[in-house]
């Protein structure tokens, strides 16, 4: 039966709900897993025909939501049977599917997020708001369905070669003048949440795990941002916040 399977070579097209709305402009700088980074707020915009107040019917009744999303910026031809985890330093490999690389056969991540609520909008619009995603701003959603503690949570799982979360505050950040000012800036624009966002964004540091040299400058674009900094043995210093210019 599975070499007829095999031959088969069976194929399935699926439809996205929704797109989802993420302070995460490019993927430099988004956390590994969801929830690591709780200040990261986002939305999923639901989309004809699936922005209907029926489809999402009792679903305030959960806390969390479990969120299907297509790596649509990884997605390459062919694939590979080994990987290398930024968890294990980038140089071990193991079996693609014994991690959570997005450079997989079929390209599709499951993230648990925390709902915040559901909000309908003027023409339609219907959107679910989220934090601690991990999820690529612009990246389309295939489904959406509620967490439940009872059967999703199990205390006693082992987790293989990451048994612990990791280091929230791998690097001591710092802020220069310069970026307090921009900072300051930010906040009076109505984003008062946002240099907290930057810290620990980059607390977390995003370098990958082959590239640790110190003095090099970095750019993570967070929320039309882009928060410039530098990386010195296990501290980091942000050096300023320059806004993003929208293309013409």
């Amino acid at each position: 039966m599975t070499e007829e399977l095999a031959q088969q070579h069976l194929e399935f097209t699926f439809p996205a709900v929704g797109i989802m709305r993420s302070c995460y402009k490019a993927k430099f700088g988004i956390p590994r897993q969801p929830g690591l980074v709780e200040e990261a707020k986002g939305a999923i915009e639901l989309i004809p025909p699936y922005n209907q107040p029926n489809a999402v019917r009792g679903l305030e009744d959960f806390s969390h939501i479990w969120v299907m999303f297509v790596f649509h910026l990884a997605i390459r031809e062919g694939w590979k049977a080994t990987v290398r985890p930024p968890r294990l330093g980038g140089d071990k490999r193991i079996g693609v599917f014994a991690s959570r690389s997005p450079f997989r056969p079929s390209p599709i991540g499951l993230s648990v997020l925390k709902m915040e609520r559901i909000v309908q909008g003027d023409h339609g619009k219907l959107v679910i708001e989220v934090t601690g995603q991990d999820i690529l701003d612009g990246t389309p959603i295939l489904d959406i369905k509620p967490y439940l503690p009872y059967t999703d949570s199990i205390p006693d799982a082992i987790g293989g070669f990451a048994p612990t979360a990791p280091n929230a505050e791998a690097l001591k950040v710092i802020v220069s003048p310069k970026a307090e000012r921009d900072f300051e800036v930010i906040g009076r624009r109505g984003n008062l949440s946002f240099k907290n966002l930057a810290i620990k964004v980059i607390s977390a540091d995003p370098r990958p795990a082959y590239q640790r040299e110190d003095g090099r400058v970095y750019g993570v674009f967070l929320d039309g941002y882009e928060v410039i900094w530098r990386a010195d043995g296990d501290s980091a210093e942000i050096i300023g916040v320059e806004k993003v210019k929208k293309e013409s």
